[in-house]
């Protein structure tokens, strides 16, 4: 944890696997250090019931060299594995390298159709500006730094952060207008609906 904050990461540390999943549930992360020895449930149940909301970046830290646990843990749908002991340093060129190979390149096809300018609070679709309440703003900036991911209605009600939505039903709102101001532009599936959890943009 201290070499991730040494390289300016920004840090949650919880010590149980129940503890983790009901963060991911409220929070937003860019990426996952799960431990597979942890003291409630193990690692690999820990990323199994994960995946079924969340395609989040995992590294997983493990003292097993079992070639099966490596399989089964990259099968499940980790990112990449480190066995202890292991250096800090490389845990963080690890992650780097993650977050590199994973983040949007200018030239994919479904991340080239949007301009994000966090600066001026502006996204273009299809080159055309998008006229955006501050909700809107940032309920579909989220889910264009993190397509695939499927946000809870309380996760987007947070990234709101505004007295006027104090319902999760509000969220509902906020994604039907955004789904109206892109369907002029052929862009309204690109919103999609996880039935009984939330929403993610179609990546």
């Amino acid at each position: 944890m201290f070499a991730l904050e040494r390289e300016h990461f920004a840090v949650d540390h919880v010590l149980l696997g129940q503890e983790a999943l009901d963060c991911l549930v409220t929070q937003v992360f860019d990426l996952v250090v799960l431990d597979v020895g942890l003291p409630d449930l193990n690692g690999f149940e820990v990323l199994k019931q994960l995946r079924q909301t969340s395609q989040v970046p995992v590294l997983f830290l493990t003292a097993r060299q079992d070639e099966v646990d490596r399989i089964l843990g990259l099968e499940l749908g980790g990112d990449d594995y480190v066995i202890k002991p292991f250096s800090p340093r490389e845990v963080v060129a690890r992650i780097r390298a993650i977050l590199k190979r994973l983040s949007p390149r200018a030239d994919d096809s479904s991340t080239s159709l949007w301009q994000l300018d966090e600066a001026a609070a502006r996204i273009l679709f299809r080159g055309a500006a998008l006229t955006l309440t501050r909700s809107e703003f940032r309920i579909l900036s989220a889910l264009l730094k993190h397509p695939g991911q499927v946000f809870t209605r309380a996760q987007l009600l947070d990234i709101c952060d505004s007295d006027e939505d104090s319902f999760e039903r509000s969220v509902d709102t906020h994604i039907k207008t955004l789904r109206a101001k892109l369907r002029p532009l052929d862009g309204e599936s690109l919103i999609a609906t996880r039935r009984g959890i939330g929403y993610y943009l179609e990546s």
